[in-house]
């Protein structure tokens, strides 16, 4: 039986990851399709980019908030749960892995594709704002999911909506499966440490894991975002600190380390396939970065508390900024200044080893970074399930108290055994997230736009967030 598992597994894994031929050079369809998604959309909605994030900062701050609009957190509480979600282990881990496979070139183009994925980020938010749902004690449904049965039902496609957001609600139980990131932390602890990775250390660290991230999941969205907004800051201080100590340590090397990264991502020398291999692993490493097209932060800002869903997706727009621009690019440089990316390193022994030529401890406060970067990614993918949960079983207090159950016991497991195989299970499912959420976006495409454009308009003529406009008496905009 677990002969046959393995097999189906591993069809699986390359069904969703199937290669094609990209100008001579082999890509995930599913990247591909991301990529292409990201610079429609950003065509498309007029480069919300240049806008957007002068807009979304403002929002954040609190500065046009509105306890009266519909929404469960506040819109900077929302970011911080999407962005608890996105920043993890893959920015220290996938950077490494993107240079060692494409060499430094590839984080530039890391860097490329997160501002075209701000577009996208911004459409499947704005669209999960506009068709979310309310209970009738008042609590947000949103995603994906929503989007698809209520949007598509808007264009008269009700039968075509249910079954894609059931769809995508059933591919993202098995993408929020926590194995892979109590997993990942735990062999960090016992590298560092020295902590012999057993199966009874495992299981204490994991038993460990499942009460700290329990007490946080039970008390449900607000309590969430209630930890998100002031674990995210934190972690981004912790994990950008220590690279800002690194790279003042190396100072002079700094502005090398730039031209070396521009330079490679145009070099013809084929670490991966010259210019175009290093562009295809850059973009492959940045997509799976930031998840945007795959759905999942969708769930989180559509918590948010604003009367117009383009509000939201301007705050979004923030995500791939910090997420990719920022943090991915920290990490780049931190490896390429101190020159470990020579070293033949592969995955996040490449970052660790950057840290380590500051002085013999400093690996610790990498260790740090990623064992936060692993419970805000555990409590936020707690949240995105139990979302899931509920579109597929019903939102009855029992039915969710079994998800979140479910849920916290499952993590030992991640500790405890070796992923192998599963570990291509829920990666598979994670990204066929992807199939059902860019057809919904590919049909919603005029409503989206018809509602950033509108937004935009109204915040540039000052009839949204004016001077002489009652936001606390603005109505919600209907589509």
């Amino acid at each position: 039986m677990i002969e046959a598992m393995g097999r189906f597994i591993d069809q699986l894994s390359a069904f969703v990851f199937m290669k094609v031929p990209f100008f001579g050079v082999q890509i995930e369809l599913v990247v591909l399709a991301l990529g292409s998604a990201m610079i429609f959309f950003t065509l498309w909605l007029g480069v919300p980019q240049l806008r957007g994030v002068g807009i979304g900062l403002q929002l954040i701050r609190g500065r046009h908030a509105d306890d009266s609009a519909p929404g469960t957190v506040s819109q900077f509480q929302a970011l911080s749960t999407a962005l608890s979600g996105t920043i993890g282990l893959g920015n220290i881990g996938g950077v490494a892995i993107a240079i060692a496979l494409g060499g430094p070139g590839a984080a530039f183009w890391m860097f490329v594709i997160g501002f075209f994925a701000m577009a996208l980020k911004a459409a499947e938010v704005t669209l999960g704002l506009m068709y979310r749902e309310f209970s009738a004690a008042g609590e947000v449904r949103g995603g994906p999911m929503y989007t698809l049965k209520n949007g598509l039902a808007r264009i008269g496609l009700p039968n075509t909506g249910r079954k894609l957001g059931g769809l995508y609600a059933f591919f993202a139980l098995g993408g929020a499966l926590p194995l892979i990131q109590v997993n990942q932390s735990f062999s960090q602890l016992t590298v560092i440490t020295g902590i012999e990775g057993t199966p009874g250390n495992g299981l204490v660290y994991g038993l460990i894991l499942t009460i700290a991230v329990g007490v946080v999941i039970i008390g449900g969205v607000r309590s969430i975002a209630t930890v998100a907004a002031r674990l995210v800051p934190v972690m981004c201080f912790v994990y950008l600190g220590g690279g800002a100590v690194i790279l003042a340590a190396n100072a002079g090397a700094v502005p090398g380390a730039l031209a070396t990264i521009v330079s490679a991502a145009f070099s013809p020398d084929a670490v991966a396939g010259g210019i175009l291999g290093s562009f295809v692993v850059g973009m492959r490493r940045a997509v799976f970065s930031c998840e945007a097209g795959v759905g999942t932060a969708v769930i989180a800002h559509s918590a948010a508390k604003t009367h117009h869903p383009a509000s939201e997706g301007m705050v979004a727009l923030i995500e791939p900024l910090l997420d990719t621009m920022i943090v991915c690019t920290m990490t780049a440089l931190i490896i390429v200044v101190t020159g470990v990316y020579n070293d033949g390193y592969t995955d996040i022994a490449m970052t660790s080893a950057a840290f380590g030529t500051v002085t013999a401890w400093f690996p610790y406060v990498l260790s740090v970074a990623v064992l936060l970067f692993a419970f805000s990614t555990l409590i936020s993918w707690g949240y995105y399930g139990l979302q899931a949960w509920g579109y597929l079983f019903g939102h009855s207090r029992a039915s969710e108290l079994a998800f979140k159950l479910f849920y916290c016991l499952l993590q030992p497991l991640g500790a405890v055994l070796s992923p192998g195989k599963v570990v291509d299970l829920i990666d598979s499912l994670f990204f066929l997230m992807v199939l059902p959420n860019l057809i919904g976006l590919a049909l919603l495409a005029m409503p989206v736009r018809r509602e950033v454009s509108g937004f935009l308009a109204g915040v540039k003529a000052g009839t949204i967030y004016g001077k002489g406009i009652d936001d606390e008496t603005a109505q919600p905009r209907h589509d």
